[in-house]
């Protein structure tokens, strides 16, 4: 039997715990072609120039790859490697110039700047109530699990009030978000792939189908009710791509902010030194959301890229028509970019990562993440007493480029008053 290459070994889900000494064996040839003829760039300097490339499509329509799979419907934010589910419309995330630039900008509109700049900022405040009351309701308790005390809940009450998804909702989705994720294995033959996909495909469809017509016809203050009623220069989305869009925007809005919380909790015990650091100075935690993005992000690789042109690059060409694959976690850690890649620095200088991929395809909602991760992480650390993990490494989920913790066990002593 022949020995399993490093993507391959990557991709095993035995390996998910510590997939980084593979990334470093992969980094070795920047440019790697697969037998299926497409191609893996794992070294930061290519991946970023790729990123801004516009010979490299995003449209899943001139991907075979993508198109036969029919890219699930999953994911964080706009770079973070998933695609449209099937027979939904593609959304911004899917396309490439100019219609991108068009529904991305129709959809920012209402979500940052420069037409509504203090959307999120506004939101800070609420957000350290949730985090509060997630915090308070471990009073009396010896151990929690982080995702689903604090990493899951967190986020996902975030983007359902952001976008005006009733309160308890977000359990109906959240079964069928499961199932479009473990759709997204590339150990599951295409077939069963697309199966799961469709199963979670129309249910989320019709519930977000639902929910716009509902905002719609009562709108409220929120970012779905003001994409449905919206006239602006560019006109109205249509309906086809709202709905599309609003799935985008409320799968990708928690689900890649959960793995950053719950690998930027699992780092920090296994850091103590870090871990108190924050403690006696809460404002490290702007520049160690950066470095925790870098150093355990929370989306792996961005699949599903094709080159629209042959392409040179570190000695190889990209023919016309691949698909390719950027490797963002190898990427940041590749020592011809930074220092000590292997080491968490949470004041390290300098610090750009691909933690949020790059160029047009920039993640829609990092400034959203960024500010969750923050509040979440400093209200752990000052207020949870002797935290410990009860399992290293703990169970993973399944996906190899959504990666974070299923679960994350931990034992504290107690739980201290809010400063």
């Amino acid at each position: 039997m022949s020995q399993a290459s490093s993507w391959e070994q990557i991709l095993d889900y035995s390996n998910r715990a510590n997939p980084y000494p593979f990334y470093d064996d992969l980094r070795k040839t920047p440019v790697t072609r697969l037998p299926d003829g497409s191609y893996l760039v794992s070294t930061y300097a290519e991946i970023a120039a790729l990123l801004h490339d516009p010979r490299v499509s995003s449209d899943i329509n001139r991907n075979p790859a993508a198109a036969a799979a029919g890219a699930a419907a999953v994911g964080e934010n706009d770079d973070d490697g998933s695609g449209d589910g099937p027979g939904m419309t593609p959304t911004f995330l899917s396309m490439d110039p100019p219609d991108h630039d068009k529904f991305r900008r129709i959809a920012m509109r209402h979500f940052g700047p420069p037409t509504t700049p203090g959307r999120v900022a506004a939101m800070e405040p609420r957000m350290t109530d949730i985090v509060t009351e997630l915090i308070d309701n471990m009073s009396g308790r010896t151990r929690i699990d982080v995702v689903d005390d604090l990493a899951y809940p967190l986020p996902v009450t975030v983007i359902c009030e952001l976008l005006g998804v009733p309160p308890g909702d977000e359990q109906r989705f959240r079964v069928w978000v499961d199932v479009a994720l473990q759709s997204t294995d590339p150990g599951l033959d295409p077939e069963t792939q697309q199966k799961k996909r469709a199963e979670a495909g129309k249910e989320l469809r019709a519930f977000m189908e639902e929910l716009v017509e509902a905002h719609r016809q009562a709108p409220g203050n929120d970012l779905l009710s003001a994409m449905a009623t919206d006239d602006g220069p560019e006109g109205r989305m249509p309906d086809e791509q709202l709905v599309s869009t609003g799935l985008l925007l409320l799968i990708a809005g928690h689900e890649t902010t959960v793995n950053l919380i719950s690998n930027g909790v699992l780092t920090l015990l296994r850091h103590p030194a870090e871990l108190q650091r924050l403690r006696n100075d809460p404002d490290l935690a702007i520049p160690m959301v950066e470095e925790l993005l870098r150093f355990e992000p929370p989306v792996h690789f961005v699949p599903f890229r094709t080159a629209l042109d042959d392409i040179d690059i570190a000695g190889t060409t990209i023919p016309a028509g691949a698909s390719l694959t950027l490797v963002l976690a190898a990427g940041n850690r590749d020592p011809a970019h930074v220092a000590d890649p292997d080491h968490f620095i949470p004041d390290r200088p300098n610090n750009q990562h691909l933690g949020f991929g790059g160029g047009i395809h920039l993640c829609f909602g990092a400034p959203l993440a960024r500010l969750e991760a923050q509040i979440a992480l400093t209200e752990f650390a000052t207020r949870l007493e002797n935290p410990r993990l009860a399992a290293d490494p703990p169970p993973y989920r399944p996906s190899p480029f959504l990666r974070g913790p299923s679960h994350l066990p931990i034992d504290i002593d107690g739980v201290a008053s809010r400063q």
